[in-house]
């Protein structure tokens, strides 16, 4: 596995960068708008391209080096850091700005992680897929540690342009162990590449039809993800607005997170998972939703840090569980237009989560639980009537829907016997 730490360092370094920018902007876009909606266009026009992307990526990463791949996408990341740059330093730079930025960057950022996260059956033994995908996990869990902690504090001090001078250092470390590394490729047939370009599009697609267990997998994850998009696009609104717009208490909460979250990643690396991994995708679901909902009913900093601890640590069990499921079953030669196909699915549930979620909370749910609102008199005693109360709402009520998601995810026999039903692509 030492191709795969050198990756895993690289980027690990980069992505605190990113996630320092990222944390940055949304600080900025908050001061500049005070709207939710704002915010979660920005997430919207990071997601609506990688729909489209996603199914050519998963034809060109079975078909081309994928440590190009990652280089490319590395590269235009740090293209797109350095306009956003520009722009704030001449004072030009707009809302509509970021939307554009966000679409180049997701665009080739998602051809770039379909080639790391295909590379992982190829780098690490089958045995390793759930350790080393909570290394992953970990690594953007560690990011929320260790980014929102140093931009909050940087950024009154040295502005924006500082934290992306910052970020684009890290730019350089991620390209160097990149350089350095050297990525195995999968082997592919003749008749594979004959295929028509429809055939290959869809290729991801009809693998999964063909395989019920498969589409269970895509359909529990799909419930799931369509509630966690919906609470992640307002969840840093949230906290702003019952904080009185405080990037110190988004900082921490945030760094609760991501402690959290390297925590999770670290005793499964240790541990290894459930023998039955899709017991850990379930499990993770059901206490995800648990504390997220005690976050969304939580008014005070303790709480929200305390209860997204608690979800976060559950994050790498669900993802690691699901992620070494597909790296078992699926063929890595196959990998990128099926693990394409899935991400597609997940990509539009995530796009149309993301836009409507903020007209939800700034035109119904917030207007409903001020006082003598439709909503407050039910609901009133538990969020209060003040700012962000309607958006606390329907962030809890996100949670609960993805507690059942994983409750229910058991009375599924094609689910629950993923594991059994097929066989690993290697048997």
């Amino acid at each position: 596995m030492p191709t795969f730490f050198l990756i895993w360092f690289g980027q690990m370094v980069s992505t605190i960068g990113s996630y320092m920018t990222v944390f940055a902007l949304t600080i900025w876009v908050w001061d500049s708008t005070n709207s939710a909606t704002a915010l979660t266009l920005v997430g919207f026009f990071s997601q609506l391209p990688r729909i489209f992307v996603t199914p050519v990526a998963g034809i060109i990463v079975d078909r081309v080096n994928r440590k190009y791949l990652m280089l490319i996408g590395d590269l235009m990341a740090g293209v797109c850091t350095i306009a956003v740059a520009v722009l704030y330093i001449e004072g030009s730079l707009q809302i509509w700005h970021l939307y554009l930025v966000v679409a180049v960057y997701s665009g080739f950022g998602q051809v770039q992680s379909l080639a790391y996260s295909t590379s992982i059956a190829l780098m690490v033994p089958k045995e390793n897929y759930t350790r080393a995908e909570s290394m992953v996990a970990a690594v953007n869990y560690g990011s929320a540690i260790i980014s929102p902690a140093l931009a909050g504090r940087l950024y009154p001090v040295i502005g924006l342009q500082g934290i992306i001078a910052i970020d684009l250092i890290t730019f350089v470390v991620a390209l160097c162990t990149l350089f350095l590394a050297k990525i195995p490729q999968p082997n592919f047939t003749n008749n594979e590449v004959s295929e028509t370009m429809v055939e290959q599009l869809t290729f991801g697609l009809r693998y999964i039809v063909e395989r019920p267990s498969l589409v269970a997998m895509v359909i529990a994850f799909s419930l799931f993800a369509m509630a966690n998009d919906v609470g992640k696009a307002i969840y840093s609104p949230m906290i702003l607005a019952r904080s009185g717009g405080s990037s110190e208490v988004l900082g921490n909460v945030t760094a609760a997170a991501g402690i959290g979250g390297v925590l999770g990643g670290i005793l499964l690396s240790f541990w290894g998972g459930f023998s039955r991994r899709i017991n850990g995708m379930l499990l993770g679901f059901m206490g995800t939703g648990l504390f997220k909902s005690i976050m969304g009913i939580g008014q005070a900093a303790t709480v929200w840090m305390g209860s997204h601890f608690f979800a976060s640590l559950n994050i790498p069990l669900f993802y690691s569980s699901s992620n070494s499921i597909w790296y078992s079953k699926v063929p890595p030669k196959l990998q990128g237009r099926v693990l394409g196909a899935d991400q597609t699915i997940g990509l539009i549930i995530a796009s149309g989560a993301t836009l409507i979620a903020g007209p939800l909370a700034d035109q119904v749910f917030e207007p409903a639980m001020q006082s003598g609102g439709l909503l407050a008199s039910m609901f009133g005693g538990v969020f209060g009537s003040e700012a962000g109360s309607g958006i606390a709402l329907l962030y809890t009520l996100t949670a609960v829907w993805m507690f059942f998601v994983g409750l229910g995810g058991y009375a599924f026999q094609t689910l629950r016997e993923v594991e059994v039903r097929l066989p690993d692509h290697d048997s």
